[in-house]
């Protein structure tokens, strides 16, 4: 295998897998907020700032496992880890590995890459747009 097919068989699979893990720890976030599950010591007040956190990452983080609507959904999580990191860490102090933001500065991140990359090949994305081609290649050959 030379690194032409490295880059175009296995770059599309590992972003999908890239997508997958993130979402699934990110999604974790939002079950231990919401449903206390890993137990939370101090769970948020129901529509707390927190609360609304936890909600976007269970659902967003579903929707990002999923692989369905990963631009915007990725795009709008990127934008709530922005806000969390400068409203909750960033004035605990200047470094991210003294504030605890680290975490949210890489998920902020990955998930703006993912706004412009997309799912990847293994997400529900990929599939809607495969059927939606077949069903319009189909559609092409009837009315030709």
């Amino acid at each position: 295998m030379n690194t032409g097919d490295l880059h175009t068989i296995w770059a599309p699979r590992v972003l999908s897998i890239l997508r997958i893990i993130a979402a699934l720890i990110f999604f974790e976030h939002g079950t231990q907020k919401l449903l206390g599950f890993p137990l939370h010591e101090n769970p948020p007040a129901f529509l707390s700032m927190s609360w609304i956190a936890g909600l976007l990452e269970l659902i967003g983080g579903a929707f990002l496992i999923l692989g369905l609507f990963t631009r915007p959904v990725a795009f709008i999580l990127s934008g709530e880890m922005a806000f969390a990191y400068w409203m909750a860490h960033a004035p605990r102090s200047f470094f991210p590995v003294l504030n605890g933001g680290d975490a949210a500065i890489l998920y902020c991140f990955v998930f703006l890459y993912l706004a412009f990359a997309g799912g990847g090949p293994w997400s529900m994305d990929a599939l809607r747009a495969r059927k939606n081609a077949a069903t319009s290649s189909r559609h092409a050959r009837l009315t030709s």
